[in-house]
């Protein structure tokens, strides 16, 4: 951990994905028991917002987290966008413009081999 002279210091990195294919990153020296809205606080007004209007969900290292967890030495907070359509959905889509032969093991079937095999 980094030392200061104020005592011992996190550094934390704190990343939000604000549009498709686009994030922001800011890397934050934090006080020893800093909990994960300590450092959207320390970013700005933007990712607080789009936490707290709901839009988004957290996480430490891919892991869900809470506002309230406390933080360590270089944890990695992501700050992550609302899914824009259930993937569910867009896979029943996908399989049906496709069709049966044309999607994933299908495509590629032996002469006279089962299908799926």
């Amino acid at each position: 951990m980094a030392e200061d002279a104020g005592g011992v210091k996190l550094q934390v990195t704190v990343v939000a994905c604000v549009t498709a294919r686009t994030t922001q990153e800011w890397v934050l020296s934090l006080p020893e028991g800093a909990t994960v809205a300590d450092a959207l606080a320390a970013c700005g007004d933007r990712p607080v917002r789009a936490v707290e209007g709901g839009e988004g969900s957290l996480g430490i290292w891919g892991r869900a987290a809470a506002l309230d967890t406390r933080l360590r030495h270089l944890d990695r907070v992501e700050i992550y966008r609302p899914l824009q359509v259930d993937p569910k959905v867009a896979r029943r889509e996908r399989f049906a413009r496709q069709g049966a032969r044309a999607t994933g093991l299908f495509a590629r079937q032996r002469p006279g081999g089962k299908a799926g095999y």
